[in-house]
């Protein structure tokens, strides 16, 4: 697969060398625990602390909990006790959690979640609407974020007629609209092969010595990746290890 990715065996920039557009955020989990049956703990006590810019797989056996502390940092879902900071914000103490997705964290999933009926331009539009910006400024962001992920090309098509990484670019310039300081990718190569999977790493790897953004990825792939800085470990809900990428 081609189409402009950095290359995969290229080491990320050094801080000193990053001049991101817009800083990252600092994530802090203290003391997290989640049960959606108040009975299996989906998270149990976890504690994790990600600096502002730097690029973190959480690997783990499916069911580990992955997904969960994503969707906790992400507001998406509330922790049942335990505390969460983003850029020194306590998430439960947020007025609105709608407005903190929208300004301060872009999401990437496995399953693109894409409109098949919108051109692919128009796919990235969709979370600027409401933003105050008009019509054709809305047009030329979405046209120059996918020139950003290298598939510009491609916007006027729809999602169905792109390969499976080429819809994943689409999806991570959708994150990347309204500019988040924080990046939460859950499985995004999950279902692409080797190529494609080292690509789509290669390409945050690269947004983020670029925007300077903080990424946390679910991944069951625990493989080192030269724009990773580090590898968290999850099993049974609680972070078992921490190693440098």
């Amino acid at each position: 697969m081609t189409g402009g990715y950095a290359s995969v065996a290229e080491p990320h920039a050094t801080p000193a060398e990053r001049s991101p557009s817009r800083p990252g955020a600092d994530v802090l989990v203290r003391g997290v625990s989640k049960s959606y049956d108040g009975k299996t703990a989906a998270l149990d006590d976890v504690d994790l602390r990600v600096a502002a810019g730097e690029f973190v797989l959480i690997t783990g056996p499916s069911g580990c909990g992955k997904s969960t502390l994503l969707n906790v940092v992400g507001t998406l879902d509330e922790p049942d006790s335990g505390q969460v900071e983003v850029a020194g914000r306590d998430l439960a103490r947020l007025k609105s959690p709608a407005a903190f997705r929208r300004h301060t964290v872009g999401f990437v999933f496995q399953l693109h979640h894409l409109l098949p009926v919108l051109s692919n331009r128009m796919n990235v539009e969709v979370p600027i609407i409401g933003t105050g910006l008009r019509k054709r400024e809305r047009r030329q962001r979405a046209l120059d974020l996918l020139d950003e992920v290298a598939i510009g090309h491609r916007a006027a098509a729809r999602p169905t007629e792109l390969s499976g990484g080429e819809r994943q670019r689409v999806a991570v310039a959708r994150a990347l609209a309204n500019d988040p300081l924080v990046l939460l990718a859950d499985e995004p190569t999950g279902a692409l092969d080797t190529a494609g999977r080292d690509q789509i790493v290669a390409l945050l790897g690269r947004l983020r010595d670029t925007r300077g953004m903080t990424i946390l990825m679910v991944t069951h792939d625990p493989a080192r990746h030269a724009f990773v800085d580090r590898i968290v470990e999850m099993r049974d809900g609680r972070v078992v290890s921490e190693r440098r990428a």
